[in-house]
């Protein structure tokens, strides 16, 4: 495993290759923060060397947890059958809580010599498995807060989606537009309200994940500005894409439904303010590319609730944030390294071996040629399935040499490294999100 050694100016050049890097920057290779290779019945690791031809040399994975298995249990058999030898980047885990018993507040003890320090907590998907009542998410959060593991919550009201969905369906509305009516907004900012609140009552750091809408960033600004320890982040198609995109003609608008759903513009707009203000602190893919991809998105033809939820974009992530962001002047190259690769390794507790350009660091270099112009389209992709979710946007930038752990791996849109090849990076806990946490006092009264 090859380490920078030195940084520097006027560096020996006798024995080492040296690769001219004339008019491009050099970055860190990208760090994706949140990806789901299992479950959402996705392709799995076998595709991520897609990431490598997009500049992202590491991928932290939500690890599902298996019916009747523990979180610990779980991550640990997602690791070995579905990642070790299979995976040609690097990679990570959080814990992902798919089991409504208590039997998890057990665990968390145990997480962080397992691997463990980032912890998920599904507020939506009512009547599945992915749901967690608030209670359990309290008493979590009161666990994790003592051993630096970083609660994360998808925030969404499922109370308020069945509602809505039901009455979409009274209306006899089948459309894949009718994804975005029936989890609004609000339904967002009243769960992430809710967490906020649910954090604050345990003492407890938390991180939001793929914040969309302007209610709920103004709820995390404003806790972040009240001095909670409060934390979100953003992802690359909430960025770029909007509710529009769902009004695509012969059901194409399917290839856009993921949760929570795409917003208007004027969020949009909201979102790059707010990452660009450090007010977000990364963007990840939330990349979930449905096997079968468009064909098996027109399982829900006739009742958009049976679209299945998630899309690709492993591949374009800096991509996208590199034309749509810096090229447009909405953020720096400075803010993309700090949002696509510094931050995300520090939110999994992987930095300073991933994420940076320091002496100790892994040699994950990525050198980037700002001068490419060209078109995304599925006939460049590597991530496995039927279509690109942002074909046909220009491309201003591009991945022109990426390394991992010093060893070439991509070139010019092209994989050429050897599959299967990623290693396993080892998290640490109080991460980011526990910067600047100071336990408060427990003022109950005890006999």
């Amino acid at each position: 495993m090859k380490k920078i050694e030195l940084v520097g100016e006027n560096i020996p050049e006798d024995g080492h290759e040296v690769v001219d890097a004339s008019g491009k920057y050099v970055f860190p290779g990208g760090v994706d923060n949140h990806v789901h290779m299992g479950p959402f019945d996705t392709y799995g690791f076998e595709t991520s060397h897609a990431a490598l031809v997009g500049g992202t040399t590491t991928l932290v994975d939500f690890a599902p947890q298996d019916k009747g298995k523990g979180v610990i249990e779980s991550m640990h058999r997602h690791k070995d059958e579905k990642a070790d030898g299979i995976a040609s980047v690097d990679y990570s885990f959080h814990g992902m809580v798919m089991d409504t018993s208590e039997a998890v507040l057990d665990e968390i003890p145990k997480m962080v010599e397992n691997g463990i320090v980032n912890l998920k907590f599904f507020m939506a998907y009512n009547g599945t498995p992915f749901h967690v009542e608030d209670d359990l998410i309290f008493k979590a959060m009161q666990l994790c807060r003592d051993h630096g593991i970083t609660v994360m919550t998808h925030c969404e009201n499922g109370d308020m989606i069945e509602v809505l969905v039901d009455e979409l369906h009274a209306m006899g509305q089948k459309a894949p537009i009718n994804h975005s009516y029936s989890r609004p907004p609000l339904v967002e900012d009243e769960a992430t309200q809710r967490a906020i609140y649910l954090a604050e009552m345990a003492d407890c750091p938390l991180f939001v994940v793929h914040v969309t809408s302007k209610g709920a960033l103004k709820n995390l600004v404003r806790a972040a500005r009240e001095g909670k320890d409060v934390y979100g982040e953003t992802c690359a198609h909430y960025l770029t894409l909007d509710e529009s995109f769902f009004l695509k003609d012969n059901f194409e608008g399917a290839k856009y439904v993921c949760a929570p759903a795409l917003r208007t513009k004027d969020h949009l707009e909201a979102l790059w303010k707010a990452v660009k203000n450090d007010e977000l602190k990364a963007i990840s893919s939330d990349h979930a590319a449905v096997v079968g991809g468009f064909e098996a998105k027109k399982k829900g033809i006739d009742d958009f609730a049976k679209i299945p939820n998630g899309a690709p974009g492993m591949q374009d992530r800096l991509h996208m944030i590199w034309t749509q962001g810096v090229e447009k002047g909405k953020i720096t190259p400075q803010d993309f390294v700090r949002l696509c690769m510094e931050n995300p390794a520090k939110i999994c507790g992987i930095y300073p071996q991933k994420g940076a350009i320091l002496p100790g660091s892994d040699a994950d270099i990525l050198i980037w040629d700002p001068e490419y112009e060209g078109v995304i389209t599925h006939a460049n992709s590597y991530e496995g399935t039927d279509y690109a979710l942002y074909e046909g946007f220009e491309q201003k930038g591009r991945a022109d040499k990426v390394y991992l752990r010093g060893n070439l791996v991509a070139e010019k849109g092209e994989f050429v490294g050897e599959k299967g090849t990623g290693k396993y990076i080892e998290p640490k806990p109080y991460a980011l999100c526990y910067q600047n946490y100071k336990p408060k006092e427990d003022k109950r009264i005890r006999a």
